[in-house]
């Protein structure tokens, strides 16, 4: 907790409308919703705002119990995860400027680049994270960014030091009637059943990400000889890995890569029995749903990205790599806690047309 004033709890006008800046991608927010939940909580009648991707329009669609609105980021020299739109940056200052947030959050990282650009918001107060010896808007509120842990403590850790007490670690991807039925409309989806499918995600935002596409097959092979339907995720970028994860397989998979929105994908993976994957969004999405997985690490720091609940999800990651072996044997352990899990559960498709 901070000491003396916190804009959270302590002063005698706390923030009615609060920016905070996460401009990155499905996994990274999904490992922010914990510390949105506590904010929420601290403050239930205070208008949040995301700036975020474009496509994290969805996201707060999706969390709207959390946040109240969007403002596209145009991206900022030096951040990676988007081509700064230059021209467009001054009008986005501006703009942010005008809006006079009572807060901005700066709840994207350790805070170079991204400290001096939320002081320009013009918010009139600031927080975040700062590392020693750089920019620090703001020393009482401001907190020095922790060098290990979970990637969903450290942004709690944030928020508990401003005052919003933790409501769980627990992540969250809520799922709506629409989900389930337009994934219903999807063919190749419509006779899915409950417990009888498990899902393959073999491709990454990041090339170095994946782990090899012949090892997944592998994996997918294994697991359809033991009578189970395999299921293979991705985006529409992601169809020529799932299709030579599919061919490898044989006729025993379903490939829904590129099929999918984000919601659609939320209800497919509810009904997983397990997800292999690597460690990318949706590892996050089974986290959030219970599902268990086995998730691969190539050497992506595993101690900040893996899910809280390691009984229920398997992480991976040998700098000499991962063998096969290890993650059928790990996938088959899992499959037999899922199966105890769901062994009180009715017979039936999960994918039927919602009312």
């Amino acid at each position: 907790m901070m000491r003396g004033k916190t804009p959270l709890g302590r002063d005698d006008s706390p923030p009615r409308r609060i920016a905070i800046l996460r401009a990155l991608q499905l996994g990274d927010l999904l490992c922010a919703v914990p510390a949105l939940r506590a904010l929420r909580a601290a403050l239930p009648k205070a208008e949040i705002v995301l700036i975020g991707l474009p496509w994290a329009r969805w996201f707060v669609d999706r969390f709207n119990g959390y946040l109240d609105g969007f403002r596209e980021f145009p991206g900022f020299p030096g951040l990676p995860e988007r081509t700064p739109e230059i021209a467009r940056i001054p009008a986005f200052l501006a703009e942010m400027q005008r809006e006079r947030f009572d807060l901005a959050i700066q709840l994207h990282g350790s805070g170079p680049f991204v400290n001096p650009l939320t002081a320009l918001f013009g918010a009139q107060r600031c927080a975040g994270f700062f590392l020693p010896g750089d920019y620090c808007p703001d020393p009482e509120r401001f907190l020095p960014w922790p060098e290990s842990g979970l990637e969903i403590r450290r942004l709690l850790s944030l928020v508990e030091f401003l005052g919003a007490p933790s409501r769980g670690e627990e992540l969250e991807f809520p799922l709506r009637a629409d989900d389930f039925a337009r994934l219903h409309e999807v063919p190749e989806a419509r006779d899915l059943e409950l417990g009888t499918y498990v899902g393959i995600h073999p491709g990454a935002s990041v090339g170095p990400r994946r782990w090899p596409v012949e090892r997944f097959a592998a994996v997918g092979r294994a697991l359809a000889d033991r009578g189970l339907t395999v299921v293979l995720t991705g985006t529409s970028a992601e169809a020529g890995l799932t299709a030579e994860v599919a061919r490898a397989i044989g006729g025993r998979c379903v490939d829904l890569a590129g099929r999918t929105d984000l919601g659609m994908l939320g209800a497919l993976v509810s009904g997983m029995r397990l997800l292999v994957c690597n460690d990318t969004g949706i590892s996050h999405i089974a986290a959030a749903l219970r599902v268990p997985s086995v998730v691969i690490s190539t050497g992506d720091n595993p101690a900040r990205w893996a899910p809280v609940d390691s009984s229920l999800h398997h992480v991976l990651c040998r700098e000499s790599g991962v063998a096969v072996d290890e993650v059928v044997g790990q996938a088959l352990e899992l499959l037999d806690v899922k199966a105890a899990a769901r062994a009180h559960l009715p017979a039936g498709r999960l994918l039927v047309e919602a009312s």
